[in-house]
């Protein structure tokens, strides 16, 4: 049966720098391209988080330099980072979809992400953006850039970025009128570009949203039938790396949200995936959704392997 898809894919499993990128998306397209060989209506959109780190780097390596880079906020370098995302994603989809005889158009969205501008979060930054520095790199970032640095699971130290909830997606009727007409989106990459509502001005914010969330309020916003979050398990466990490790081929909401009162999964890994899911599987009867690995996506789809989170009759 004809489903409409919202796809999350994680920023992480698109490499590092641009070549690793450029290879990462031909395995990701022949993936998408699988379930629109099956019929169903895709939006796909991606995380940002080396990729922006990396730009915002860039830039203020420029700013010190010769060339006196003017300042550039990350508002706008989630800009940049959705433009050349996309550029990769939909012309890799494009190309694989030719070479399976499927004409169809693929079209990238520089989406905007309404947040409110008294969001608490603003006040405790806590997504890590960009790759990992010492500790002796953190404090110098500190101290002479004003980020806040901390620690990221012993593998070196981030910078942590204000991550408010979304609250509105300002480009979904062109999301919907583009489905409508046959072809496949990407949007809301990296979370959408986070602004604040100044009356008609729409104001950059210094932020990264969640794109797990960002993605889930798309889903629901054109009326999606399934959400799938991609990411580097094949199922979601309980008692992760425990003796008593158990993986979930399904939960109800209810079942799921109980499993985050218990603690079962990591902030800033599983926990915002489960969150997701369960919001969108319960925002409205018949919603699904399914966590799982790329290379998976299909045979989940189809009720084969996966984590579906969904709300019972």
């Amino acid at each position: 049966m004809k489903k409409r898809i919202v796809i999350a894919l994680g920023g992480n499993a698109l490499g590092n720098n641009l070549k690793e990128q450029m290879m990462a998306v031909k395995g990701t397209a022949r993936a998408i391209a699988d379930l629109i060989e099956d019929g169903h209506d895709v939006v796909i959109s991606h995380g940002n988080g080396p990729q922006v780190g990396m730009i915002k780097r860039a830039l203020e390596a420029g700013e010190k330099s010769e060339a006196r880079t003017p300042f550039i906020p990350l508002s706008v370098c989630v800009a940049m980072s959705q433009g050349y995302i996309g550029y990769d994603l939909q012309n890799s989809l494009r190309e694989e979809l030719l070479n399976r005889g499927i004409d169809r158009g693929v079209v990238s969205i520089i989406s905007q992400t309404i947040v409110d501008e008294n969001d608490p979060a603003f006040q405790n930054p806590s997504k890590p953006i960009g790759g990992f520095v010492t500790g002796e790199e953190a404090k110098r970032l500190e101290r002479e850039a004003g980020y806040v640095m901390k620690e990221d699971s012993g593998r070196g130290w981030r910078r942590m970025a204000a991550s408010p909830m979304p609250v509105d997606i300002v480009e979904k009727d062109v999301v919907k009128a583009l489905l409508n007409e046959g072809q496949i989106v990407v949007a809301a990459g990296g979370g959408g570009i986070p602004v604040i509502v100044q009356g008609n001005h729409l104001k950059g914010a210094a932020a990264v949203v969640d794109k797990d969330f960002a993605s889930c309020l798309l889903a629901r916003l054109i009326d999606a039938d399934t959400f799938i979050i991609l990411t580097a398990v094949e199922k979601v466990s309980i008692n992760f790396r425990r003796e008593n490790e158990r993986q979930l081929d399904r939960m109800t909401v209810d079942e799921a949200e109980e499993y985050i009162r218990q603690g079962h999964f990591a902030p800033g890994s599983m926990l915002p995936k489960v969150e997701a899911a369960a919001l969108f599987a319960r925002s409205k009867p018949g919603r699904v959704s399914l966590i799982t690995l790329l290379e998976k996506a299909r045979d989940g789809i189809q009720g084969k392997t996966g984590t579906s989170i969904f709300t019972p009759n």
